[in-house]
């Protein structure tokens, strides 16, 4: 049992009373590698043409550095599991870990350095629950390794080195770089992190979030949709009326999808206001698996 284990055995054990539970399967993310060229230069003072959809359906997400990235995936598969109303009542998350198994048991179970068998036991459930709390994920059955889980998982595992593969050109300039495939963004300055990496929901199916370079050409602390008057708050447009925003959806619902903006929760939105200026490139590649 590595150290990471451990530690969230031990936060574990110091949960919850023993109960077992069922068993289940498991499936992982992905990754890609495409080549950048240069679009010309920056938009200036374009006015936007289309804005973007902003559907109700809550979530949101961070990281850790402290784990390895097992999340890499070459099918791209996404599937449904676990679904959040966003606020999960503070007494369902106290006492006895009940969640059976789920869609990703033992991807979660190799994750945490836990006993691989897609089963769930007492001990799994409490485990998988510690580290969901660590990490301030509210799925609607603490302890369940469900979609929730499972696109966490990718954003932790690539926060040691979210451009490991090289897709992101590593250059002087300030790049915001959309990773499609992994449904992950982050801003990077040569070699340098400068923001995250974040989860994001980009375009859904038939309303696609265009790729190659771009920049941002305007942005708008409080911006409303023209088409769907819905708030896009710290909306940065790159791409006619494509954007950065937050939202308050579940951005990691694997079914949702934007009209085309790249989507994030409205904290990562803010700091991503507060990283980028008018003229930073954006660099977005891959396609969004199911798309």
């Amino acid at each position: 049992m590595g150290p990471a284990a451990r530690r969230y055995a031990r936060w574990a054990a110091a949960a919850a009373v023993l109960l077992p539970v069922a068993g289940g399967v498991a499936a992982v993310a992905e990754q890609g590698r495409p080549s950048p060229a240069d679009d010309g230069g920056p938009r200036h003072g374009q006015q936007h043409a289309r804005a973007d959809d902003n559907a109700p359906d809550p979530g949101g997400p961070s990281a850790s550095p402290a784990v390895p990235d097992r999340s890499t995936d070459p099918s791209g598969t996404v599937r449904s599991g676990d679904r959040t109303d966003g606020a999960v009542p503070h007494g369902r998350d106290a006492g006895p870990c009940t969640a059976p198994a789920g869609p990703y048991q033992r991807l979660v179970e190799k994750f945490l350095d836990l006993r691989v068998d897609g089963r769930q036991s007492a001990a799994d459930c409490r485990a998988i629950r510690a580290w969901q709390r660590h990490e301030k994920l509210r799925p609607a059955i603490p302890g369940y390794a469900g979609t929730k889980t499972r696109s966490h998982i990718r954003v932790v595992g690539a926060r040691r080195d979210p451009n490991a593969g090289g897709r992101c050109p590593e250059v002087r300039d300030r790049i915001a770089c959309v990773d499609l495939p992994r449904q992950l963004m982050w801003v990077q300055q040569g070699r340098k992190v400068l923001m995250g990496p974040v989860p994001i929901r980009s375009g859904k199916d038939g309303r696609p979030t265009r790729t190659g370079w771009n920049r941002i050409s305007w942005r708008n602390e409080k911006h409303v949709s023209t088409i769907y008057k819905t708030p896009m708050p710290y909306a940065q447009f790159f791409n006619g009326g494509q954007a950065f925003h937050g939202v308050r959806d579940d951005i990691y619902d694997p079914d949702g999808g934007s009209h085309g903006c790249v989507n994030l929760t409205r904290p990562d939105a803010e700091r991503l206001w507060k990283t980028l200026r008018v003229g930073d490139r954006v660099y977005i590649w891959g396609r969004r698996a199911g798309t």
